[in-house]
Parts: C-alpha cells; structure tokens; sequence
C-alpha cells in the first residue's frame, strides 16, 4: 500500500468555490422555478468577451499554423521571446524596468502562485494575511508548510504591516486584494520590501489586479520599490484584465538577483530553480495563445482591456452606491474589482450566503471562506453584466 500524503487531512474537504458551486446546485434543484433568476456575483469570471486585437491574433496565430513554414510545435518553457520582450515592454511603460529574461509564461497564477512553493523547504515559515486567498493557504497546508497568519482586519484597513516578533521565511501578498479589494500603498509596501531584506524573506508579490489600479499614486508592481528585485517575485495575469479566465496565460517575473545560500553555503539562484522546475514539470503555454498575449500586451491592446475594465469598474459602483445607502461598510470597488463588506443584521457569512441566495438568488461569496477575519464579512465581484449587476442591487436593497 503506498504512502500518501497524509497533510491532506489538514484541508477543507472543499474548495471554497466548489462549495459555494455545491450549494447553489442544491438550491436549484430544490427551487427549479427560481434557477433562471439567479444571478451570480460570486466567483471572478468574466462576461465581457475577448477584445478585438486579441481575438485576431489568435486566429492569425491559428491559420500560421496550417502551414508547415509557420506551424509552432514545443515552445521555450519560459515562453516565446517575443511575448516575454511584450510582457517587459508593458512594465516599461509603466515606468517599471523588468529584464525580459526573467519572465517566466504559464497558463495562470493560480497555478504559480500554488507551485511555486514547491521550490522552497518545508521547513520555511509561510506568512499569509487572513482574509486570504484560499490557494496560498491550501498549497502550503498540503506540502506540509508552517501557515502563520497575520490580521488583516478594518482597523488596518484590511492591509497587514510586518510583525518584528514575527520571523517568516516566505510571504504573500496580493494588491489589490482578492478579497477585501484593498490596496498597498508604495510607502506601505517599502516597509515589506525592508522587513524581507532585513530577514532574507522572500515576498510572494500577486499582481493579477493591478490593470485596475486607477488612483496613480498607488503601486502596480511591487517592483515600483528599491530593493525589491532582491527578495520579491512578483505574478501577473490576463484572467480578469483581458477576460483570459477561459483562455488561460499568466507570467511570473522571478529576477536573477533572487539568490540564496544553501545549508551547505553554496550560492543558489531561485530564478535558476523555478527555471528547472518549469523545464521538469511543465512545456509550455500553447503558442496560440501567448501570440494572442503579446496582442495585449501593446498599448493599443492594453487601451481596448481598459474600455472593459472601465465596463466592470462602473457594476463596482453600483454595487457600492447601494452599500452606502443601506449604510453598510465596505472596502474595495475603487482599484479593484472586489467589493468586501460587513454582513447586515448582525449575520455571519454563510449565514448571509443562504439568506441572499433565498430570498433574492444573488450569490456571492461568504468571507468565512478566506479566512477566521473574513467571518463577518462577504465578497461582491463586478465582472458581471450592467443589466444582471443592476438587477442584483435592486433585489438586494429590497431584501435589506
């Protein structure tokens, strides 16, 4: 009999959206005359279909590849040339300078964000906010990894500093923050980048909102930040800037100036590591795709992702104009997609999921599920429709 991998035991049975998916299930067979009304504001996937620019680079990339001077078998497992030159073009003209050859093409952050734990010792202190994001815990949980948590709470506006009584060897990050919608500030973020040189930590830096910064002075890359390049890898994505959820590309910008010594001394490069790990484990990112990727990646492809960003950033502020008049605390909705708020009535999150689900068939995402802070608190996503995000806040104001 084989030995498993027994750190399973110490994780939810569920993930949480497959329970939230399980529990709407149950309510639709329960309530088959209600299933067409429920609206969904739950789960980050997007309505808005693939821009123009991207939508005909995938089909000149897929005709180039009938013909056999222009077919594309095995790519480069650090992805194409061009789209990684693309990537480091996109962040120059955001005033940041990241080296093309430390960009790393995968099919998503969720994916490297949980895989990239694999290149560090079980032994390693993982630090993660609570509200968090349910990957960076579960991963670390089932690789046998100390979880610590730090609180992100409305009186630190859901953005946790360091702890000095706290020693921790790798740290997530994510601004904006999936959930509670806040982000960092560079000055916030400048103490971070000092804490993990000060202790040779490593920051784990989720980038995958940062197209929805819109305030100017805030960080879209926590490379922005001196020093950062030596203790910080940093993930991004096209899920929800480009409607990429169904499509699928992600890049991962691990800096050659990331180096380490091993319990023995000898000098080791993280960037060489995950390099080896992605050659071991992973070939690529179809080449249709990253050929669509680098069509976004320009800025006219970028301007078109804006008009739909601006699309969903105006549901976020329906959604929050509702909260305000039923005088209801909430972060989020400004540089985010995300709105989390404070449970009405006193009701903790499930609570408050079964409650919305029932009586007005708006699903949304219970806090409890990102954590022991999150309890109280529940998560709205703006990626719906303009029609199906106003009707929700019509049935939820009239519900409350």
């Amino acid at each position: 009999m084989p030995n498993l991998n027994e750190n399973y035991l110490n994780v939810k049975d569920s993930y949480l959206f497959a329970e939230i998916a399980r529990r709407v299930k149950t309510y639709e067979k329960s309530h088959p005359e209600k299933a067409d009304r429920i609206i969904r504001l739950g789960i980050g996937d997007v309505t808005r279909p693939l821009t123009k620019r991207a939508i005909q680079a995938l089909h000149e990339a897929v005709d180039s590849q009938a013909s056999p001077d222009t077919f594309k078998g095995y790519g480069p497992e650090q992805g194409y040339e061009f789209t990684r030159r693309a990537i480091a073009d996109y962040y120059g003209r955001n005033g940041v300078s990241v080296d093309a050859d430390d960009i790393f093409i995968s099919d998503g952050a969720k994916s490297d964000t949980g895989n990239m734990t694999e290149i560090f010792a079980r032994d390693n202190v993982i630090l993660v906010p609570d509200p968090v994001y349910p990957v960076y815990v579960d991963t670390n949980i089932m690789d046998g990894k100390q979880v610590v948590y730090m609180n992100g709470t409305k009186e630190n506006d859901f953005l946790p500093m360091p702890d000095e009584s706290v020693k921790a060897d790798i740290i997530y990050l994510c601004s904006p923050n999936n959930p509670t919608g806040a982000c960092y500030r560079k000055e916030q973020l400048a103490v971070w980048v000092d804490y993990a040189l000060r202790n040779e930590a490593v920051i784990l830096f989720d980038a995958a909102y940062e197209a929805f910064v819109t305030e100017p002075e805030l960080p879209r890359s926590i490379y922005e930040i001196e020093g950062a390049k030596r203790c910080a890898i940093e993930f991004g994505s096209l899920s929800k800037t480009a409607g990429f959820t169904g499509t699928r590309f992600s890049y991962t910008v691990v800096p050659k100036e990331l180096v380490f010594r091993s319990s023995k001394g000898e000098e080791m490069s993280v960037h060489a590591m995950w390099n080896r790990r992605q050659s071991t484990k992973f070939n690529g990112t179809p080449y249709i795709i990253q050929y669509a990727a680098a069509a976004v990646f320009t800025a006219e492809g970028m301007e078109e992702c804006r008009e739909n960003i601006r699309y969903y950033m105006e549901n976020a502020r329906k959604i929050a104009d509702t909260l305000r008049r039923k005088n209801i605390p909430f972060t989020g909705g400004v540089n985010s997609p995300y709105i989390w708020f404070q449970c009405p009535n006193g009701m903790e999150s499930w609570e408050f999921f079964d409650c919305l689900l029932e009586h007005a068939q708006v699903v949304g995402t219970p806090g409890a599920g990102f954590g022991e802070n999150g309890r109280d608190y529940f998560r709205l996503t703006s990626f719906g429709t303009h029609e199906k995000t106003a009707e929700a806040m019509e049935r939820f104001e009239k519900l409350l």
